[in-house]
């Protein structure tokens, strides 16, 4: 049985190329079968759809999110390509088979049409590093509504685990002000999962390195890390311990300076290896590492100790249950730090460790080739869904700024020759003319009928990539404490199908 859908058209700056799997992608992830990782219910409503004789309606789905987290200004996207290849190795084997069998919820008629499971959905999502905002489509699916319906646990665990954890990086890194952050967070994990595809997306959130050594092989992520205090403790002294290991690595020389006391013991213990060790060889100290203690004060007196020493080169790092208001409040009050290790605060997005990505249904087409378009009522306009097959567009003015987002319907091109007038959707007395601006389609295709379009750039290029969009904010947009509220408008067009829908079904 095949599907053909229309073409996943959009922007000029897509990027097309024929698939494949991107270089220094863990083989782990092109293996792993993630086909059952997926809620009962859509299995459930799934067999429902294939017994009502849906299996060849077509829907529509839209993955956005309602608030950013820590209530920041913008979020991040990414994880696209941990979804890309989980789909392309969608298969229901024979032992799942079995094991829905064994639940005695489903009829052979859908174990059977599980067991020859193809996909043939168009899938658009915004690219990986760029970034994103409340209500508008991340991504969409496009395709037979049991198809739909199986993807959406895996794409949502997928991009809300990373686009958080991007976000939060993003906030981190920002706050270092151009000082190196290095994710430390592996063993504050929730999970193997969480510390792995955690690293990825703190990279892409700026980070520079990482703790985890298996992030750092598979990514082509660089890798950080020097010494623990049971290492310190292990040796009859702190010198002996500084001594053996600026003996092992005098080329990448960082030493742990707080097991004891910092001014006391460990600047002087460590400034006499440089002196006793280092600099006979030649070689100079890469740093200190200050894990305790009041950072600020402490790293002026490093600072001063180390200068005097001989060694201004010497760099130091803080570490210690930091984030963004404690790393920019260190700042502030001069702290002599040049790097920073995150842990905890940044793998868990502790301070709000829900990115709370939903997955909506959007419009059905029916037989004639038109679209019903589809909508969820709610107390809170906030929770109201945004009807039919769309697009969303990034409005920039000459100098580049981002001015505001665009959502229109799927079939809509967005022209700027002459400027384009948008108004908030809700307070619609707003409004703003925009000239000398460009319109950019952030929707770009994934998949079309099932077959992938869409070659991934590599870990480095997005990285990039992220940061050369975040630039393209304002800096009122990128405050951490009450942001200045990005515009997302919808098209009159969408609009209007959006308002009409409302007063028939609140009837």
């Amino acid at each position: 049985m095949e599907y053909i859908l229309p073409a996943a058209s959009c922007s000029p700056h897509a990027r097309h190329a024929e698939p494949h799997i991107q270089e220094g992608l863990p083989m782990l992830d092109v293996k792993r079968n993630l086909t059952t990782m997926t809620d009962f219910y859509e299995l459930t409503m799934s067999a429902g759809y294939l017994d009502e004789g849906y299996v060849d309606k077509i829907a529509v789905f839209d993955m956005f999110f309602r608030r950013v987290p820590d209530g920041g200004g913008y979020a991040v996207m990414a994880g696209l390509q941990q979804f890309i290849d989980a789909v392309d190795h969608l298969e229901f084997t024979d032992e799942d088979i079995d094991y829905l069998r064994s639940t005695k919820a489903f009829d052979e008629k859908f174990l059977t049409y599980l067991a020859n499971f193809k996909l043939h959905c168009n899938i658009w999502a915004i690219e990986e590093g760029m970034p994103i905002f409340p209500q508008e489509p991340i991504v969409t699916v496009e395709g037979p509504a049991i198809e739909c319906q199986l993807l959406e646990t895996l794409l949502l665990v997928t991009f809300n685990h990373q686009c958080l954890i991007a976000t939060k990086a993003n906030r981190i890194v920002r706050s270092a002000a151009g000082r190196p952050v290095m994710e430390f967070g592996a063993r504050r994990a929730q999970g193997y999962d969480a510390a792995y595809f955690g690293a990825r997306a703190s990279y892409i959130g700026g980070c520079g390195s990482t703790s985890c050594v298996m992030a750092a092989r598979d990514f082509g992520i660089p890798a950080s890390g020097t010494m623990a205090h049971s290492w310190v403790q292990m040796f009859p002294t702190e010198y002996d311990a500084f001594k053996k290991y600026a003996e092992m690595y005098p080329d990448a020389c960082v030493l742990l300076v707080d097991t004891y006391n910092v001014l006391r013991h460990g600047v002087p213990d460590a400034i006499k290896v440089f002196d006793e060790v280092l600099k006979p060889m030649g070689k100079r100290p890469k740093g200190i590492r200050i894990d305790s203690g009041d950072i600020a004060y402490l790293s002026k007196k490093a600072r001063k100790m180390l200068d005097e020493a001989g060694y201004p080169d010497c760099t130091i790092c803080a570490s210690n249950s930091l984030d963004e208001y404690i790393v920019r409040d260190l700042i502030l009050q001069g702290a002599r730090v040049d790097s920073f290790g995150i842990g905890e605060n940044m793998i868990t997005a502790k301070s709000d460790p829900v990115f709370g990505g939903v997955y909506k249904l959007a419009a059905v087409r029916e037989d004639d080739g038109s679209y019903t378009p589809k909508m969820k009522l709610s107390e809170s306009a906030e929770k109201m869904t945004i009807p039919c097959l769309k697009k969303v567009w990034r409005i920039y003015d000459q100098d580049g700024k981002a001015m505001a987002d665009l959502i229109t319907m799927a079939d809509e091109v967005v022209e700027t020759q002459h400027g384009i007038t948008l108004f908030d959707p809700i307070e619609t007395w707003k409004e703003c003319t925009y000239v000398n601006c460009t319109a950019r389609c952030l929707s770009t295709p994934i998949y079309e009928n099932g077959k992938r379009v869409y070659s991934s750039p590599s870990l480095d290029d997005i990285k990039k990539f992220c940061k050369a969009q975040v630039n393209t904010l304002w800096d009122e947009v990128k405050r951490f404490e009450n942001p200045h509220r990005y515009y997302v408008d919808l098209s009159q067009k969408l609009w209007d199908t959006r308002s009409a829908l409302l007063k028939k079904l609140s009837k």
